[in-house]
């Protein structure tokens, strides 16, 4: 089929556009088809080796490439330029793996749930469903106006009812899962309790699992499971009615949605015991094909380091304060201890009145902040702190706190320390408590300063060191007891000393501790996949904690209901004592039920309460890599053997050690810590229960830039719209002015997005220029890992390329073939392949700039070789081929108007010739003086001496010697000649 003729087109002079010009109108009518045809003849269906996608026995799973995008949010605005450089990108590389024999997997599918959905449900009564399923179609058809290459029978969205199901059943699993620190992995639940049921576990009180009550039984069950509720601190914003995450809360302790206050509190959540998986989590970063950047970024999260537990006795408690330390051999230095206000110890140790000091002395006044007795000093402090993030406590550099009144021991010298809480501890972190070394860390030695605390230094610093805190190596000094003296010795020495000393005493132990906390996995929210857990209407039968029993399988998925409100019950900004509300939990009808569940052995047919809480956006991105293989089964979230073929492990292919995982995973350095984190550890406790094959998700990931643009404020520092500013080269000073409405504005660079209001789409750039011109620019602006401009007047550039190859093969007057049988030239031939060589090896390393610029290069050449056609066939086709998975639309057309009635999607990729890149000749610059004064070409095979005797004929080079022999005359085989006169 061909492209009608349109006579009446003109250019923005006026004048007449041939009617078979490669323009966006023409592409545009290319596109169309070609997308409506790969469509209707499911050119990109990639058959599984078993089940409902296809019969694909035969595949041979060597020859097997699974290919995937970080999946999108589909938000009401739409793809920007941006965001489809990594689709793209992936899109090239499986349309060449496809043409050179690989069998790809590659779809797109949506990341629906959300925050942003719900707000716009808020604020127009509009359900999420209906806003979020309006913008997937909008994404769908973004998507499909580029020519990606998806199996669109793969793709799934978080938000479908047949795809949250499996999530629910994920949670189950982990629910029902405990680890196990001696096997290393995790098992189920009902393992564990075999175990305490046939006494080779003890339980925690030590007494007989038969003479526990069965609620008593589950909730020593629930405090091992993977999955578990637990106090645990959050951010609460009372104006928003719901807990934020980090990343939600500004710097300042507000929120990032409406800047109200946020406040650090207990409240009880759904947590995941990620931190058992801690060091398996840090280690098997070995095996995967990751960036060195993104691995040092998810060791750094996941913090592991080696120190010791150190327990200060408190005075006149049976309590005694815990503190973690990488630098025991310090100890000598402590002068003071400072809890987390968070931490539980705190109102256990607080004296009823302030300790009064020896004769003639008195407490200082900073140390009691005025405040008439500790517990009321504590409850102010607390108060004051409750509105600041983890970030801004950290940060601070005013140090503040309260002293607790109590006093603690030091196990290696019996000095008194007073116990203070400071707003820079974290419960986040350690213990939740310190042993404060002023002289050897800052932020204590500025605490120090403060309150008047002593400071001893416990390390040498060097001669010239000035500062205050010395946190360097050096000999250990003042530390010496009557059984243990560390002076002189180094760090390494002295950490080993001390360790053993404190643990024959028992007062302290090697341990290795992570900054990584366990996940909340809780949100006060409705868009979000409901918990398949229920509560017992009347509660449990011995009156403690309500106990979370499984739902069946048989009833998944837990369907969200429809409410009529879909906020959470906010409150008064200050109001930090509230307590959140579910938009669900005014779903009474939903809330309640009765059912006879098999996880609640007390009870047949009960009362239970639905889970109110909603899982977090995090949990469907976990597993969707697992969905696309077998999106269809209504029985499992993957069947087995598919899993297998697609991820499993392949050590003949990658090493003894290779963990399986997704062949290639691509997107953007934003999401290299917790969504790769969090679908790891997913990846990891099925396996260990033995539902997957691959041990990692992903075993290589790619990081693509970003595409940036610039940015434009107004006077008043607002950013205005990018495309309505005037550039003008007449400023002042001879450059560049800038103009919004007439008034001037600042130029600035940055990410493409909304909120710098430089947003351009694609669907203008498919409109003006055509689909494979944007493919092409995007793809040529440099390479795939590197951030580059944006520049919408440069596309025209791509479009231009393509023009000049549509012309080798279309005239453009009459739509006719401009190819012959014709031999092409040995200058061609040889070029041709050292072009197909150099692309063959330019696709599979995504280096899609450079196999652009080959190819602009082959065309130029063919253009002034065969400027009137009768462009050759054998060059013809094998630069269509190579134009294909950049330009999947032109290819198509022109490979169908070369006469072939298939699809070029799977034709074979062309392969070059080694005889045709040996290259005939050579040319070698002839330097005289250290500047070249001229060339000479000649045969490849020459000796030394006969290039030698070919530079110093060459004309040139006669005239500066003026018939003089030159001194010396160096030749660097293949690169140069350097005469020396």
């Amino acid at each position: 089929m061909t492209a009608q003729p349109d006579v009446a087109r003109r250019d923005s002079s006026g004048a007449a556009v041939p009617p078979y010009r490669y323009t966006a109108a023409l592409a545009g009518e290319i596109e169309a088809r070609w997308q409506d045809r790969w469509e209707a003849e499911q050119t990109f269906a990639t058959p599984n080796p078993s089940g409902p996608l296809g019969d694909g026995s035969e595949l041979d799973p060597a020859e097997k490439f699974y290919l995937m995008d970080m999946f999108p949010y589909p938000s009401g605005a739409g793809l920007h330029v941006g965001h489809p450089l990594g689709f793209i990108g992936t899109d090239v590389l499986g349309r060449f793996l496809r043409m050179t024999g690989r069998t790809v997997l590659h779809t797109m599918g949506f990341d629906a749930f959300g925050l942003p959905a719900e707000q716009y449900a808020v604020q127009t009564g509009t359900h999420p469903r209906t806003t979020t399923e309006a913008n997937v179609r909008r994404y769908r058809a973004q998507i499909r106006r580029l020519g990606l290459a998806h199996d669109e029978r793969r793709s799934v969205s978080t938000t479908d009812p047949e795809f949250y199901r499996w999530t629910q059943w994920i949670f189950l699993q982990i629910h029902g899962s405990w680890f196990d620190p001696a096997a290393n992995r995790a098992r189920p639940i009902t393992e564990l309790e075999a175990e305490f049921a046939a006494g080779t576990r003890d339980t925690p009180d030590g007494r007989a699992w038969s003479t526990l009550s069965r609620p008593e039984q589950d909730r020593v069950l629930d405090g091992h499971r993977l999955a578990y509720l637990a106090e645990a601190p959050v951010n609460w914003c009372p104006a928003l009615g719901t807990v934020l995450s980090n990343e939600e809360v500004t710097a300042d302790g507000r929120s990032e949605r409406g800047n109200f206050p946020v406040f650090r509190r207990n409240l009880r959540q759904w947590m995941m015991r990620i931190t058992a998986y801690a060091d398996r989590l840090a280690d098997d970063l070995d095996g995967v094909d990751w960036p060195d950047s993104v691995k040092a970024m998810q060791r750094n999260w996941i913090g592991r380091s080696q120190g010791a537990t150190v327990r200060f006795a408190v005075a006149g408690s049976d309590d005694a304060v815990e503190v973690f330390t990488t630098r025991p051999d310090t100890l000598f230095g402590a002068t003071y201890l400072v809890l987390a206000p968070e931490h539980p110890l705190v109102d256990a140790i607080l004296p009823a009145a302030w300790p009064q000091p020896g004769a003639g002395e008195e407490l200082d006044g900073r140390w009691t902040g005025g405040a008439d007795t500790p517990a009321d000093a504590v409850a102010g402090y607390r108060s004051v702190v409750a509105s600041r993030s983890d970030l801004e406590r950290q940060e601070a550099r005013d140090k503040t706190g309260v002293f607790t009144g109590a006093w603690a021991t030091n196990p290696v010298n019996g000095e008194p320390l007073p116990v203070f809480v400071a707003d820079y501890v974290l419960m986040g972190y350690g213990t939740g408590a310190i042993m404060a070394v002023p002289g050897q860390d800052q932020r204590d030695w500025d605490f120090a300063t403060v309150f008047g605390l002593p400071i001893r230094r416990t390390v040498q610093p060097p001669e010239d060191f000035d500062g205050q805190a010395y946190v360097g190596a050096g000999a250990a000094i003042n530390s010496a007891n009557d059984e243990i003296s560390l002076d002189g010795l180094g760090v390494a020495e002295a950490k080993s000393a001390i360790i053993d000393w404190l643990a024959g005493r028992g007062d302290g132990e090697a341990v290795v501790q992570y900054k990584l906390r366990d996940w909340l996995f809780s949100r006060q929210r409705y868009w979000g996949e409901p918990f398949p857990v229920a509560y017992a209407a009347d509660g449990e039968s011995d009156g403690g904690p309500s106990i979370p029993h499984a739902l069946g399988d048989e009833d998944l998925p837990v369907l969200l209901p429809d409410v009529d409100d879909y906020s959470p019950k906010s409150f008064a900004p200050d109001d930090r004592d509230s307590s959140p509300e579910s938009p669900l939990a005014r779903a009474t009808e939903w809330t309640s039920f009765s059912a006879d569940l098999a996880s609640d052995s007390e009870r047949a047919w009960a009362r239970y309460v639905r889970e109110t809480n909603t899982m977090p956006q995090w949990a469907g991105s976990c597993w969707y890599h697992l969905r696309y293989l077998d999106p269809t089964n209504a029985e499992r979230f993957v069947d087995p053997d598919v899993e297998r073929f697609w991820l499993g492990p392949r050590p003949e292919q990658f090493g003894p050690a290779d963990p399986g995982g997704v062949d290639l995973y691509v997107g953007g350095v934003e999401h290299a810590v917790l969504h790769l984190l969090y679908a790891r550890f997913w990846q990891k406790v099925l396996f260990d229960l033995g539902h997957v094959s691959a041990s990692e998700p992903f075993r290589r990931l790619f990081n693509q830039g970003y595409i940036q643009a610039w940015a434009y404020t107004d006077a008043r520092g607002v950013y205005v719209p990018a495309e309505e500013v005037v550039e003008t080269p007449d400023g002042p000073d001879g450059t560049t002015r800038f103009t919004w409405n007439d008034g001037p504005v600042t130029r600035e660079y940055g990410k493409m997005g909304k909120s710098l209001r430089n947003v351009v789409t694609p669907d203008d750039m498919c409109a003006t220029y055509g689909a494979d011109t944007f493919r092409l620019y995007e793809m040529s602006t440099g390479p795939m890992e590197a951030s580059r401009p944006w520049s919408t007047r440069d596309v025209v550039g791509s479009q231009r390329f393509l023009q000049r190859a549509w012309r080798l093969l279309v005239d453009e007057h009459d739509g006719s073939l401009r190819v012959s049988d014709d031999a092409p030239s040995d200058e061609t031939l040889r070029l041709l392949h050292k072009v197909i060589d150099g692309v063959r090896a330019d696709f599979p390393a995504m280096h899609y700039n450079t196999a652009a610029a080959k190819l602009i290069e082959l065309t130029n050449h063919l253009t002034k070789t065969y400027p009137d056609g009768g462009l050759p066939r054998s060059v013809a086709e094998p630069l269509v081929l190579m134009l294909s998975p950049l330009c999947p639309h032109l290819a198509e057309e022109l490979w169908s108007r070369l006469g072939h009635a298939e699809t070029l999607a799977y034709a074979a990729f062309p392969e070059a010739d080694p005889a045709l890149l040996v290259e005939e000749t050579a040319e070698y610059p002839i330097q005289v003086k250290g500047k070249v004064r001229s060339r000479v070409t000649v045969a490849a095979s020459a000796t030394e001496d006969e290039v030698r005797a070919a530079a110093l004929a060459e004309e040139k080079i006669v005239e500066i010697l003026g018939g003089a022999e030159p001194r010396k005359v160096i030749v660097v085989p293949g690169r140069l000649v350097n005469v020396v006169p």
